[in-house]
């Protein structure tokens, strides 16, 4: 595999480990619905990706059709956006306290379908404005402009599909597990550092390179 596949999977699996919205939900549809709940919630979840992606592919296969300086405007772009998000990472990794504000709590709700727990997914996933701008910032810098661009988003959302769901599922099993059981501060804290540390680091090689 290529250099450019590693990065990608040790960018994503950073993405995916970091607490957010979607970590909340699954905890919060298992301990309503019980196991099969939380992995029937990650499903929609990580179906929401593939749409991200093919949104993502079709603004980059224009870019590549239509003129190279763009998509060069782009990855740069996609560099500076990275470098903020790596900033705010590490800015909340360093607070002293803990602010659940931009997790986007999400309200009790009574045990539903499963088709409800898979539509909250997937709207959860898709109407998240940060996964819309982190797929359009992320998936240029992994794309090879001599390959077809489409085809590679979607394998790479492939990629990320699985390890998002291997990872909500593991979460899913420990709410069961343990009732009640929530990320530490200390551990939410770490988590951001290390994402932010490595953001940081990759959206300015990209900057320079």
């Amino acid at each position: 595999m290529s250099d450019l596949f590693w990065a990608y999977l040790l960018a994503i699996t950073l993405l995916t480990i970091t607490p957010g919205v979607d970590t909340l939900l699954v905890m919060r549809n298992t301990g309503r619905g019980g196991l099969k709940d939380g992995c029937v919630t990650s499903v929609g979840i990580c179906s929401g990706l593939f749409i991200h992606a093919t949104l993502s592919a079709l603004g980059i296969s224009v870019l590549l059709v239509e003129t190279a300086w763009a998509f060069l405007l782009l990855k740069a772009l996609g560099a500076c956006y990275l470098v903020w998000l790596g900033v705010a990472s590490l800015r909340q990794a360093l607070s002293r306290r803990t602010s659940d504000a931009d997790l986007a709590q999400v309200p009790a709700m009574p045990r539903s379908s499963l088709t409800g727990a898979f539509r909250e997914g997937l709207l959860s996933n898709v109407l998240n404005p940060k996964t819309a701008l982190f797929y359009m910032a992320l998936l240029p810098q992994f794309i090879d402009p001599a390959g077809n661009a489409f085809q590679q988003s979607l394998v790479l959302a492939s990629v990320h599909f699985v390890l998002a769901m291997v990872w909500q599922c593991g979460l899913a099993w420990v709410v069961v597990r343990f009732r009640g059981l929530r990320a530490s501060q200390k551990l939410r804290r770490a988590l951001h550092g290390l994402t932010g540390g490595f953001f940081v680091a990759i959206g300015a090689k990209l900057a320079v390179s």
